[in-house]
């Protein structure tokens, strides 16, 4: 059986992403900071471990992974003081990368967003620009790590239905097209179960192109 660890196991992308994996056999293990989490996981068909990543060791982070194929990053500060992303978003990230090598694991799915990078032109007065600042320095360090990687961008997070309809690597964002959540978990899930999608950055919103042809390296 296939064990996955999902940090941030609460988060809305995180809770639709342990239900797909759960009824796929998978063991999920979602690690979540509020104890009173619990029954929430647990009804995807999850174990809930509480662990709070953002203050939590590298060393503990790893005892938590020990003996899971893969792990999926979906935790972040929620917006907030800039002090605080940078502690989540960045550091804590960090430091599971980190831990997911020591632990032995080698298969990491890191949920960013669509134009994530060092690039990503959020001026420093804007209030996106902690995150945007802290998601290009874990994306960046996870490509350096040596792990099996995937980071996927999703566009804008809405609550629409998950059909797992995509546009991939989409060159005009003008159009406001956001992507569901339940989309988002749809793609981790299937990334999670090719290996021919490690080493590469898939960004993705709402679309026409079904899941299958949409994850298929581009010639």
């Amino acid at each position: 059986m296939t064990r996955i660890a999902i940090i941030g196991g609460h988060g809305k992308v995180a809770l639709e992403l342990s239900g797909i994996l759960s009824k796929d056999g998978a063991e999920v293990t979602s690690i979540i900071r509020n104890p009173d989490h619990r029954e929430d996981v647990a009804a995807t068909g999850a174990t809930p471990l509480v662990l709070d990543v953002e203050k939590a060791t590298t060393a503990e982070i790893a005892e938590a992974l020990k003996g899971h194929d893969a792990v999926v990053w979906s935790a972040g500060a929620g917006g907030g003081s800039p002090e605080r992303t940078y502690a989540v978003d960045r550091d804590a990230a960090i430091r599971s990368i980190d831990a997911a090598g020591q632990a032995g694991v080698r298969r990491y799915v890191m949920v960013s967003y669509l134009g994530a990078g060092p690039d990503h032109g959020v001026p420093a007065d804007n209030s996106f620009h902690a995150y945007a600042e802290a998601k290009a320095a874990a994306d960046t360090y996870l490509r350096g790590s040596g792990l099996d990687w995937t980071i996927l961008g999703p566009g804008a997070l809405t609550d629409g239905p998950g059909n797992g309809l995509l546009d991939v690597n989409p060159t005009d964002t003008s159009d406001g097209t956001g992507t569901s959540r339940s989309n988002v978990a749809l793609v981790a899930a299937a990334v999670l179960g090719l290996p021919r999608t490690a080493g590469r950055t898939i960004e993705f919103r709402d679309g026409t192109l079904p899941l299958a042809a949409a994850l298929e390296p581009a010639n």
